[in-house]
């Protein structure tokens, strides 16, 4: 079709309008034509537009201008595909909600740049949301975009902000073994082997609770890791598989606990194979916010301050590595993820888990223990 000059364009079209100005259009990779969204003052401008759309389309850079997918509505179906655990759902749910639809939700995916995701960043720091939490929904903003990009709805993605994703944790105390026995004997006796095992098994809170008889064998001194206890407001409690193979695992414990586990199981276990090992004050299951109280108050008693839980799965891991642990066989005793799964299971074949656990006997056996305990200690 010739333009407005008499020449024949090689791609697309340019009118001139009665208003003066100058329409383009040009037929798309799906065979359809399409027009400018705007108006050109002059046919050089909508020469330029045009010679722009062409490059797009043999790069392969080209999007459907009718395909305005918005955020919101992407996110949240992506969101519903994930497999996450319970309480990292309910955490990046609250991300999502609070921190990143109210920026993005009518925002076309193709409209989110990185000037745009640096203003929000700012702009949520500056509103006082802790760092830690920014980084975090940059991290799932992120996510949701890379998988944006894999299909083919956008050609980069615009988060690439260093070190925006990067969360620096302070570092968290580990404990020794004196001050171990310590919180165990100022909390009640029913949650004292809790604490042990917590320290010198480096299990989780959730596996913890999760625990039932017939995960324990004191012949052998392992406790099995099947299943883990999850909080959340939406579903309240529930009890799944480890999240990945690994979490399922078997742990070799101090031979100086298997007198403490008898008294326990003997003394504050459910009855039955499938009894909880671990139970609440009043018999019910054991859940972290009411233990929470008896840890701050077993804290205070102590004077050893700003201790979390967590940490005692810290010391366990600690202990362990000072024994001579290697990374495959510390992943091990964790439940971390590994690429070469069989690695994780060779090391307890071999019997190393058991001389780690050895080591860490020998650690407790060298501190003088209180008397009137079950083991003696």
């Amino acid at each position: 079709m010739p333009n407005a000059r008499g020449r024949r364009r090689r791609f697309g079209s340019v009118r001139k309008l009665p208003s003066g100005r100058f329409q383009a259009r040009y037929r798309g990779p799906d065979g359809l034509m399409r027009s400018a969204d705007k108006t050109f003052a002059t046919q050089t401008d909508a020469d330029r537009w045009l010679v722009q759309q062409e490059a797009k389309i043999l790069s392969g850079d080209w999007r459907n201008p009718d395909d305005r997918m918005l955020f919101g509505e992407y996110a949240e179906a992506w969101f519903k595909d994930r497999d996450y655990a319970a309480t990292t759902r309910e955490r990046n749910a609250s991300a999502l909600r609070l921190h990143i639809l109210p920026m993005f939700r009518a925002v076309p995916l193709q409209e989110i740049t990185t000037p745009q995701v640096r203003r929000w960043r700012t702009d949520l720091l500056d509103a006082g949301v802790g760092p830690a939490t920014v980084a975090k929904s940059y991290q799932l903003l992120r996510a949701v975009l890379n998988t944006a990009v894999d299909d083919g709805l956008i050609r980069r993605n615009p988060c690439r902000i260093k070190g925006a994703g990067a969360v620096n944790h302070a570092e968290r105390p580990f404990l020794s073994v004196p001050e171990v026995y310590r919180l165990a004997d100022a909390v009640p006796s029913r949650f004292r082997v809790l604490v042990l095992l917590a320290a010198f098994c480096a299990l989780r809170f959730g596996e913890l609770a999760a625990l039932q008889r017939r995960d324990i064998d004191l012949e052998t001194r392992t406790v099995s890791v099947r299943r883990s206890l999850a909080e959340t407001r939406a579903d309240g409690i529930t009890v799944k598989a480890p999240k990945s193979a690994a979490g399922v695992r078997t742990v070799a414990f101090p031979a100086s606990l298997v007198p403490e586990l008898a008294h326990h199981l003997d003394e504050y276990a459910e009855a039955g194979r499938t009894g909880l090992v671990f139970t609440g004050a009043r018999g019910g299951v054991l859940r972290r916010n009411n233990f929470r109280r008896v840890w701050l108050r077993a804290l205070e008693a102590t004077g050893l301050g700003d201790v979390h839980f967590h940490d005692l799965r810290h010391t366990g891991n600690t202990l362990a590595a000072t024994g001579g642990a290697t990374t495959r066989e510390l992943m091990h005793r964790m439940g971390h993820s590994s690429v070469r799964a069989a690695l994780i299971y060779q090391h307890l074949v071999n019997g190393r888990d058991h001389e780690i656990a050895d080591y860490v006997d020998g650690q407790i056996r060298r501190v003088k223990q209180p008397p009137g305990g079950p083991s003696g200690t």
